[in-house]
C-alpha cells in the first residue's frame, strides 16, 4: 500500500545515497550497500558489518546473476577479501532470502533466520515446479478472479524459487529478545508479524541504530496478505500490533537503517502515520462495503496505484487482510455465493 511521503515529519541522515552496487559507510564498522532489484521498486539496503577480521552480512538480494555480480565485486572492494562469518535474513521475502543459501555456501558460513521465516522460505522454494493447489485455486476464485486472472496466478505459482538459491539445510536461530554480538555492536532483536511471519529487526540502544528489515519505510508501508496458505489468517492485525510493539521497544531519535529508502530519524512519527493510515483505509473500505463486494472490487479505497498483472496477487492479498480484519472486528459479513465468490458487506 503506497504511503504520503512523510518527509516533512522524518529526518533523512545522509543527504545521497550509494550508487546500486556501490557501498557506504553509515556508522563506525557498518556499511550501506544498495543493491539493484528487478521489479517495480529497484533497490534494496543490504547492511555490511565488521566482525573483527571478517564480516557479517544483514540480507543478501534476490539470487539472480546480476545480483551475484555485484556481490563479486563487493568482495574485493568494499570486504577487501575479507570472509563473511555470518549470514542473516530479516524475513523470508526474495529481496531478503535470495542470495542468502550462495552467499552461505561460498564462505562456509551458517544463515542465521528467524524459525518461522526460514521454514516457511524452504517450503516456498520446494513449490518451484508444481501445478497450482487446488487451496489456491479456490482462494482467488473466492476473491473474485476471473478466468484470464486465475490463468496468471497459475503461470506466477512456484515464482518465489525463480528468486531464491536453495537454502542450506541447517541454520541458526534468531528470537525475539536475542543478543547478538557483530564485531563491536551487540544488538537486540526485536520481532514483528504481519508483513511476514517472524520479522527479526536488529537494535542497537547504545549508539541508538535499528536495522529495521521491512518493518519500518520511510515513505512506504510495507505489503500485508493474506494467502492461500492460512485463508483464515489475520495479518493487520499482527501488524499494527507490531508497529505498536516496535515503537514501546525503541526510542523516538534512533536511526533507521530500512530495506528500501535512505536512513532516517522520527520512527515514533512514522509508526504513528502508519497506524493512522491502515485506520483511513478501514474506513474507506468499510464505506465501499455499504453494498455488497468481492476482494477485487475493493482496490479503489486501499490502493492510488493501477492495479494490473504485476500487482494484482500483492493487491489481492492486501485486500482480504483489510476485509477480514473489519470481519473479525464486526463491522463487516462475508458470504459466499454458489459460484463460491466471496461478497463483503457492513455488518
Amino acid at each position: 500500500m503506497a504511503n504520503k511521503d512523510s518527509s516533512a515529519s522524518i529526518q533523512y541522515e545522509f543527504e545521497s545515497h550509494p550508487d546500486i552496487g556501490q557501498v557506504m559507510q553509515v556508522a563506525p564498522g557498518i556499511y550501506w550497500l544498495r543493491m539493484f532489484l528487478p521489479f517495480s521498486l529497484s533497490h534494496i539496503n543490504l547492511w555490511l558489518l565488521e566482525d573483527g577480521d571478517t564480516w557479517a552480512i544483514i540480507d543478501t538480494g534476490v539470487g539472480i546473476d546480476q545480483c551475484k555480480d555485484i556481490w563479486k565485486e563487493t568482495f574485493v572492494t568494499a570486504l577487501h577479501d575479507r570472509p563473511v562469518s555470518r549470514v542473516f535474513v530479516t524475513h523470508l521475502h526474495p529481496d531478503h532470502v535470495g542470495c542468502a543459501g550462495w552467499l552461505s555456501r561460498h564462505f562456509n558460513a551458517p544463515l542465521w533466520m528467524s524459525r518461522e521465516e526460514y521454514l516457511l522460505a524452504r517450503i516456498l522454494v520446494a513449490d518451484t515446479g508444481r501445478e497450482t493447489p487446488n487451496a489456491g485455486n479456490r482462494f482467488y476464485s473466492a476473491a473474485g478472479f476471473a478466468p484470464d486472472q486465475l490463468s496468471h496466478y497459475q503461470k506466477m505459482f512456484g515464482f518465489f524459487g525463480k528468486f531464491v538459491t536453495p537454502l542450506p539445510e541447517s541454520y541458526r536461530r534468531l528470537q525475539h529478545g536475542d543478543q547478538i554480538d557483530i564485531g563491536e555492536y551487540q544488538w537486540k532483536i526485536v520481532v514483528g508479524n504481519g508483513h511476514s511471519p517472524e520479522h527479526a529487526c536488529f537494535y542497537n540502544d547504545k549508539h541508538n541504530l535499528l536495522i529495521a528489515g521491512d518493518q519500518l519505510l520511510p515513505t512506504i508501508s510495507s505489503n500485508v496478505s493474506v494467502f492461500p496458505t492460512e485463508p483464515d489468517a489475520d495479518p493487520l492485525d499482527d501488524w499494527l500490533s507490531s508497529l505498536q510493539m516496535l515503537k514501546d521497544n525503541i526510542p523516538a531519535d534512533v536511526l533507521v537503517f530500512p530495506a528500501h529508502g535512505k536512513p532516517f530519524r522520527g520512527a515514533h512519527i512514522r509508526i504513528d502515520a502508519l497506524i493512522a493510515e491502515h485506520h483511513d483505509s478501514l474506513e474507506k473500505l468499510h464505506s465501499t462495503c455499504h453494498e455488497p463486494k468481492r476482494a477485487i472490487d475493493v482496490f479503489e479505497a486501499l490502493f492510488k496505484s493501477e492495479i494490473n498483472a504485476k500487482n494484482l496477487i500483492m493487491a489481492t492479498g492486501e485486500s482480504i487482510a483489510h476485509l477480514s480484519y473489519l470481519c473479525k472486528q464486526g463491522r463487516l459479513a462475508v458470504t459466499q455465493d454458489d459460484n463460491g465468490v466471496d461478497w463483503y458487506v457492513q455488518a
